[in-house]
């Protein structure tokens, strides 16, 4: 039994391959990851027992313009962990 391609298939798999394509050049991760440290150990307390929004309300007691700020562009400060992944679980 022979399998035949037809033109849609080629079409499909034509597709696939520059979507793959583009995907492979995406640039790696350039943010910042939160750092396992004394500083930040109690975020990921809270992080594991109530969420990340939980967690995100305490991030602007030291990165703020007087203690460490942000870089100029950033974005909204109120979602921080969705940008910057936790280093461990």
């Amino acid at each position: 039994m022979a399998f035949a391609l037809k033109k849609r298939d080629y079409l499909l798999i034509g597709i696939a391959v520059v979507i793959l394509a583009f995907l492979w050049q995406a640039p790696p991760e350039s943010t910042s990851r939160v750092p396992y440290d004394d500083d930040h150990q109690r975020f990921y307390d809270i992080v594991k027992a109530d969420g990340k929004k939980a967690a995100e309300k305490f991030c602007e007691d030291c990165h703020n313009n007087d203690a460490v700020p942000f870089p100029e562009g950033h974005p909204s400060k109120y979602r921080c962990l969705f940008c910057h992944k936790m280093d461990r679980p």
